[in-house]
């Protein structure tokens, strides 16, 4: 028979290996792929908290994830608010756009700190471009955008989740619905100069069932800035809440793929 204090140090051996392997393996899987910084920008009527899910992921993944909180008062005033978050960063990142987000990355993306844009459904406008001007070429479905007496739009509670986010649940469009942040009606009419996506690299994913953005201009975007392209089948304007593994993949690409100079 084995003497038992050597087979407890047998046992103690195989356990301490143990731990170290799956010690390993766990700091291994954390360590980012590619560029390690993200910066995700909400759009109109909402704030960052809509990328919880997407942050999650790519925290989980070792990514080093900030989320912007632009007051969208002014589109001026919205890009300063990006470019405080990215001067905070310590090094390369990719910075993402949903919405009206995505017309703010078009210009904060010409900061030194960005190596790739990603526009989640959003705009893209060119020089001499607005979002609203680009809106009315390529028509929206939706007809519930409330213009308020001091110059700030928002949606009508009653139909945000039917144009705003038809794929998420009854609670969280609900809640989206009443958390809302009015946006300065002046946002949407901005012209653009010296759009970053035509220096930089781009991804974009568009929504197939967007009611707020007409997936054709999404498509005319993408195509326009030779952006990387995916297209999500049943995904309203809340893609970035309702499909994040979708989104958090294309992100991760965009961070795989991006030069480093």
């Amino acid at each position: 028979m084995k003497n038992p204090i050597f087979k407890l140090r047998n046992y103690l051996l195989l356990s301490l290996s143990i731990v170290c392997i799956f010690s390993y393996q766990h700091a291994a899987a954390q360590q980012p792929v590619g560029i390690k910084n993200i910066v995700l920008v909400h759009g109109a009527f909402v704030d960052g908290s809509g990328w919880k899910p997407v942050y999650e992921i790519l925290k989980k993944k070792g990514y080093q994830v900030s989320i912007t909180q632009q007051p969208l008062t002014s589109f001026d005033g919205d890009v300063a608010a990006v470019k405080r978050i990215l001067a905070m960063q310590d090094g390369p990142c990719i910075l993402v756009g949903h919405s009206y987000g995505g017309a703010i990355i078009t210009v904060a993306g010409n900061d030194a700190h960005v190596a790739g844009l990603v526009y989640i459904a959003a705009h893209a406008p060119d020089s001499g471009e607005s979002e609203g001007g680009n809106g009315k070429l390529y028509p929206s479905a939706y007809k519930s955008l409330q213009k308020g007496t001091d110059g700030f739009d928002y949606i009508a509670p009653d139909n945000f989740a039917a144009d705003f986010a038809a794929d998420l649940s009854k609670s969280a469009a609900d809640f989206a619905a009443n958390a809302q942040m009015p946006a300065a009606d002046v946002v949407f009419h901005a012209i653009i100069q010296n759009p970053a996506w035509k220096t930089k690299p781009s991804w974009y994913m568009v929504a197939k069932s967007d009611r707020i953005i007409n997936p054709d201009l999404e498509r005319m975007y993408a195509k326009r800035a030779k952006s990387t392209t995916v297209e999500v089948d049943g995904a309203s304007h809340s893609v970035y809440e309702s499909h994040p593994e979708e989104v958090a993949k294309l992100i991760i690409d965009a961070a795989i793929h991006s030069p480093v100079k």
